[in-house]
This record gives structure tokens, sequence and C-alpha cells, in this order.
């Protein structure tokens, strides 16, 4: 039976290939995949930055998008995490509590949704390449998300991959740190592209689109040689 889903994919105006192949492999794994071009963010930025009021807004807007009982499924860790954990902040006891309660109930992570709800068996994946996996802090810390996107590394045939050292070290992103400490964030991101390097590898491969584009930031203004890529572009580009 086909399985209707709502993709918040507001990622798109960063890396609109990585929206793309995120509906593909769900529409490929049998769901019915919904989109309204009107969505907005979930209000993290401004929730970070200490303005709860703007938070609060963007983040009703984005409840009311989502109300009903149906599965939402995001893109990386970061808004999952938000919507999961800072909204029961912004929303408690407020006239979209139930809605917020709803959709912190429906809305997973791609790769947990992938790894445990749908029969990702029904595709053959395939890359000769080697590659090396970093985990995005507010995946890891704010959703819990650890075993599935390996697990979904695992499937791909030909493909060899590894941890990448000192994970529980951050890419250096963290929203508005990567502007306040931006020496610092500069360094911890310099940091995870030594570490890449030294592995010669094909590939540095994660979650958030968020750590994506610091890294990549980086390399645009540095010698560095490696290439940071999406979970879900990895296994798009190994579809069989």
């Amino acid at each position: 039976m086909q399985m209707d889903v709502f993709v918040p994919c507001y990622v798109d105006q960063f890396y609109p290939e990585t929206a793309k192949n995120m509906v593909l492999i769900l529409e490929r794994l049998g769901c019915k995949v919904h989109y309204n071009t009107e969505q907005t963010c979930c209000g993290m930025a401004a929730y970070n930055a200490g303005h709860w009021d703007q938070a609060k807004e963007v983040g009703e807007k984005f409840i009311t998008e989502f109300s009903k009982d149906r599965t939402v499924v995001g893109i990386g860790g970061a808004c999952t995490g938000m919507v999961r954990n800072d909204f029961s902040k912004l929303f408690h006891n407020s006239v979209v509590h139930n809605q917020c309660k709803q959709l912190q109930k429906n809305l997973m992570e791609f790769t947990e949704f992938v790894s445990s709800k749908v029969d990702v068996g029904e595709i053959q994946f395939r890359m000769d390449a080697k590659v090396a996996w970093m985990d995005a802090c507010q995946a890891k810390r704010e959703c819990g998300i650890f075993q599935a996107p390996r697990q979904l590394l695992d499937r791909i045939q030909g493909l060899s991959w590894t941890e990448l050292g000192e994970q529980e070290i951050c890419c250096g992103f963290g929203g508005n740190y990567s502007v306040r400490n931006e020496e610092e964030s500069i360094a911890f991101g310099k940091r995870k592209l030594a570490l890449a390097a030294e592995l010669g590898i094909d590939y540095l491969v994660t979650t958030d689109s968020s750590c994506q584009l610091h890294l990549e930031s980086i390399i645009k203004n540095s010698s560095s040689s490696v290439k940071v890529l999406n979970i879900i572009d990895l296994l798009s580009a190994s579809m069989q």
C-alpha cells in the first residue's frame, strides 16, 4: 500500500538537488510525496539568536502546515531536532499545543524513516567509492540518530566506508556560533577536513546540509580537495 509522506524541503534553497533526490528516493520506495511550495522554515535561526517571538511566528506557520495526523519526513537532524525539542518550549500551553504534539510524534528525519518505515530492500544500491561518515551534532544529540545512516551505508554494494575520527567534536557550524565565533568555527571545520584528507576518501558524507554548507565554504577558501556529500545524494547516485 502506498504511503503518503509530507516533506518540508525548505533546504532546496541551498541544495535543490538534495531535495529532489530525497523525493526521488521516497517515490522509488513506494511513497506518495506531498510538498507545499509555500512552506517556510521551522524558525530555528531566530530561536537560536534569541528572537523567540519571531521564532514562534514562523514555527506556528510550520506547525499549521503539518497539523494533520500524517507522516512528515525532514532533511537532516537540525530542523528535526528543533521541532522535536525546542517547539515544546515555544508552544507549551499555546493555541497550537496539541497540533505541535502531533507534529512532534509524526516527524522523522530522512535516514530514520527510510531505515525503519519502508522496505529499503526494494532498491539496489551500488557505488564503487571510499567514503568517511561524519555524524552531525544535532542529528546525533538532538534526535539520537546513530545507527540509521550507518545501516544505509552498509546497503550500498561496492562502497567502502569508515568512521571519521573525533566524531564527538562539532564541525564548527552550530548556527549562530559560526558567525559569532568565526575563527574558532573555521578551525573546527578545517580539523574535520584534515581528518578526511588523511583517509584518502572520495567523499565525506553526513546527514545535515548545514554541516555540508559550512565545510564547503571552508573548502572554497582553502586548498582542501575533500568533497562533502549529503547521504541523500550518495544514495541517489548509487540507486540501480
